[in-house]
């Protein structure tokens, strides 16, 4: 039974010492007799598997980037519209407009989970106890405080930090925050000390938190912080960068130098890569911390719903620009290829890296219904760019219609920690050929990618710096970046990756489709000799069964040149990224209830 399963099972049974409190002023009560909790090992182990429900679970995760500069979706972001989203609109998770994209619980300004946290580490002191197996449960609390921070510094800078229970006449409920450098070194060392004293090194399920879990973990958390202050030169704390920069990487070179993990490659080129995300078994080659599903406890994901549903989610699409950043097969740009900004949804598919076709909907993708393989192209019922993801939905249609997918979602896995290393020593300028290929290069190489796989990238790609990344000059941290996007997409990193490198403009980019060399003409997407998609501007009277149409006669949905061009979604309402978006605004609620918190900047 894994860790989560239990916490669900027994939560009822032991109450971990605090009801919830979402804000600062609020006092929790004690629940429990400690000596429960505290007097046992199997008290510890009940009392820290609950904090595991503050992970993002699995539906958290496979719309995680439904905000990000690739995603393509019903509607704008209501926090790049301008004038929308302000200190009185500060949590839109539950109007499902998700534009919170944190990967853990709390995300918004609450702190119930950190009073749980504390609670624990201020009363785990019962000699009766062996030293090591408290210290073992403490580096556990102590990892979840360093998240739980993590995500309060990546959404807000500075807030206060808080390492003991409060009462109700403790001043520090009224205190100011604290600076996000003071934060942030608190951070690493609660990580340190969970690296140093957790005694699990890995376990096989992949459910439970260990030392390479926190490796993990404070890879991710330097990286950002080393980056976010490298680039962003008007919080003054770019001095500090290598630093943090250092820590990612050394955490990172932990995980590679133990040789506990590697890439995947069993299923050959043109499906390991997506076997990672459909597996209901993690693959605990590369997997390091998953959200593993059961239908008999009744824990399953909705991928399948939200990624083939016009109506469910927000129809997240790919959009062009970044589609055009996968390489072809031989390892050079796709934009180097003459005339690749009118090729059709069919020629530009082919010949790339084959990450594409385990990422999206390829010509040649099939989905099984009533136990048939069929066709399945791109079905513009539910995308609006042509480009439909299916990376955490499986092939099988019965799964279409609820809360039905069993395959694991992952919240570490190893790919991640090896980007994490590359960026962490280019950034540095430490990288070198041998890193690079055992990397980017590795990555690389199981998607069938041929050139450039030992030797570090010499040449800028034009394309990935004027549309992407203008102020960087370096080719070897454009590629790492292009890389990180490919690798990771739709695995909830990617608005913080941009918010990070000082990139929030790629907000704004024009959500672009695939291209249309003519309108009012049946399209075969998959090759399969049947049409697909008609995109008219003139309304067909006799229709054809089968082929979706769709007028590109309005203001949302067009063809860039009115009968021809790539698809244009939604340009008709403004989005705009300012520099206070790096930020989001303390609750106007909480303000009022605590002035000295005080407001972040431009809001």
């Amino acid at each position: 039974m894994t860790r989560r399963f239990l916490s669900l099972l027994l939560a009822s049974a032991l109450a971990v010492g605090t009801t919830g409190c979402d804000s600062l002023e609020q006092n929790p009560v004690a629940t429990s007799s400690k000596d429960a909790v505290f007097g046992s090992e199997n008290g510890l182990a009940l009392y820290t598997n609950s904090l595991d429900n503050w992970m993002p679970d699995a539906n958290n995760i496979i719309q995680a980037e439904s905000m990000s500069d690739y995603a393509a979706r019903r509607d704008v972001p209501q926090f790049v519209r301008p004038g929308v989203y302000n200190p009185r609109v500060t949590d839109l998770t539950s109007s499902g407009q998700y534009e919170v994209v944190a990967l853990g619980g709390d995300v918004n300004w609450r702190w119930n989970t950190l009073r749980s946290i504390n609670y624990f580490l201020a009363n785990n002191v019962d000699a009766s106890v062996p030293e090591r197996v408290r210290n073992n449960y403490n580096g556990i609390a102590r990892f979840f405080r360093a998240w739980f921070y993590f995500e309060k510094v990546k959404r807000y800078g500075d807030v206060p930090w808080i390492d003991k229970p409060l009462d109700v006449s403790d001043p520090a409920l009224y205190g100011p925050r604290d600076s996000r450098t003071v934060v942030m070194d608190h951070v690493l060392e609660d990580l340190d000390f969970a690296i140093a004293n957790i005694t699990a090194q890995n376990e096989a399920s992949r459910t439970l938190i260990t030392k390479d879990v926190a490796l993990a973990l404070k890879s991710r958390v330097a990286l950002f912080e080393g980056t976010f202050r490298k680039y962003h030169p008007e919080f003054n704390l770019q001095s500090s960068a290598d630093k943090f920069l250092n820590e990612s990487a050394n955490a990172a070179k932990v995980l590679i130098d133990g040789k506990r993990y590697s890439l995947y490659t069993g299923s050959g080129v043109t499906d390991s890569y997506r076997q990672v995300f459909t597996r209901d078994v993690p693959i605990a080659q590369e997997v390091i911390l998953t959200n593993l599903q059961s239908t008999s406890l009744g824990v399953r994901h909705q991928a399948n719903w939200i990624y083939t549903s016009a109506t469910t989610g927000v129809r997240f699409s790919f959009i062009r620009q970044f589609i055009n950043t996968y390489l072809n097969a031989d390892g050079t740009p796709f934009t180097d290829r003459a005339g690749y900004q009118t090729m059709t949804f069919q020629q530009e598919t082919k010949g790339r890296d084959a990450r594409l076709s385990q990422t999206i909907r390829t010509p040649g993708y099939k989905r099984v219904q009533s136990g048939t393989q069929v066709a399945a192209p791109p079905a513009f019922t539910y995308t609006y760019t042509g480009y439909h993801p299916i990376k955490f939905s499986t092939d099988d249609a019965s799964q279409d219609g609820g809360q039905l997918n069993t395959n694991a979602v992952h919240i570490f896995r190893y790919a991640e920690v090896l980007l994490n290393y590359a960026e962490a020593k280019a950034e540095l300028g430490q990288l070198t050929a041998a890193d690079w290929a055992a990397t980017v290069g590795a990555t690389r190489a199981r998607a069938g990618i041929t050139g450039g796989l030992t030797s570090l990238p010499t040449t800028v790609d034009p394309y990935l710096k004027s549309v992407y990344f203008p102020d960087i000059s370096n080719p070897v941290i454009l590629e790492i970046r292009r890389e990180r996007g490919i690798e990771l997409a739709m695995e909830g990193l990617r608005f913080y990756d941009i918010v990070r490198w000082a990139r929030g403009p790629l907000m704004e980019m024009e959500w672009r489709g695939i291209y249309v060399p003519a309108a009012n003409t049946n399209l075969d997407l998959d090759e399969n000799g049947t049409p697909d998609v008609n995109f008219f501007t003139v309304n067909p009277t006799n229709r054809v069964n089968g082929v979706t149409y769709i007028s590109v006669t309005g203001s949302d949905f067009k063809l860039a040149n009115g009968t021809s061009g790539e698809i244009v979604w939604r340009n008709d309402i403004p989005r705009k990224w300012d520099q206070k978006l790096y930020l989001y605004p303390i609750p106007e609620s909480d303000l009022l209830t605590n002035p000295a918190l005080k407001q972040n900047p431009g809001w």
